[in-house]
C-alpha cells in the first residue's frame, strides 16, 4: 500500500467519522430542538391556562363586587324609602287634630297609674300642645305643666317623690310600633309577601 492510499484511507475514515459526528450532532440538535419546542408548548399551555384562570377569577370578583354594590344600593334605597315613610308618619302625627285630645288623655291616664296619690306630678309636652295640656291637667289634682319636650305630642310625666319618669310621647309609641312592625312595613312596601 502506498502512502497515498493510506492517507486517502485515513481521510476517508476521517470524513466518515466527521460525517457520523455531524449526523449524531444533527440528531442531538433535532432532539434538543424538539424537546425545547415541546417544553415551550407545555409552558405556553400552562401560561394560557393560568391567564384563563386569572381572567375567570377577576371576572368572578368583578361580578361579585357588582352584585354586592347593587345589593348595597338596593338596601340604601329601601332605607331611604323607609325613612321617608317614617318622616311622613311623624308629620301626620305632629299635625293631627282629630283624636289628639283623646289620645293625650289616654297617655296621661296610663302614666298616672304609675304614681301615688298626693305626689306632685310634673308633666312635659310639646310646645304646640300647651293649651291642650293645660286644659286636660286642670282635671288632675297635683299635676302641673312643667315645661316643653321636643316631641310629636303626648306626655312625659315625673314625680317629685320618686325617680320614676314615664315617657308616653307619640314618639315613643311610634318607635315601639315601628320596631315591632318594621318587617311587615318593609314587606308591604317592597312586595315581599
Amino acid at each position: 500500500m502506498s502512502l497515498d492510499t493510506v492517507v486517502e484511507d485515513i481521510r476517508d475514515e476521517a470524513r466518515a467519522r466527521a460525517e457520523q459526528i455531524r449526523s449524531d450532532a444533527d440528531e442531538r440538535a433535532e432532539g434538543i430542538v424538539a424537546d425545547a419546542e415541546a417544553d415551550a408548548e407545555e409552558i405556553l399551555e400552562e401560561r394560557q391556562q393560568a391567564v384563563q384562570r386569572q381572567i375567570e377569577q377577576e371576572r368572578e370578583q368583578t361580578l361579585s363586587s357588582a352584585k354586592l354594590e347593587a345589593k348595597q344600593m338596593r338596601l340604601e334605597a329601601r332605607r331611604d324609602v323607609l325613612q321617608d315613610v317614617r318622616a311622613s308618619a311623624e308629620e301626620r302625627i305632629a299635625t293631627m287634630d282629630e283624636g289628639r285630645e283623646e289620645l293625650t288623655r289616654a297617655l296621661l291616664d296610663d302614666a298616672a297609674a304609675e304614681f301615688d296619690d298626693g305626689s306632685n306630678i310634673s308633666v312635659y309636652g310639646r310646645a304646640d300642645d300647651e293649651a291642650l295640656l293645660t286644659e286636660i291637667l286642670a282635671e288632675y289634682e297635683g299635676y302641673e305643666l312643667a315645661g316643653e319636650r321636643d316631641c310629636l305630642g303626648g306626655v312625659v310625666v315625673e314625680s317629685d317623690r320618686s325617680r320614676v319618669r314615664v315617657n308616653n310621647t307619640f314618639d315613643s309609641i311610634l318607635d315601639d310600633v315601628w320596631e315591632e312592625n318594621l318587617r311587615d312595613i318593609s314587606a308591604e312596601l317592597f312586595d315581599e309577601r
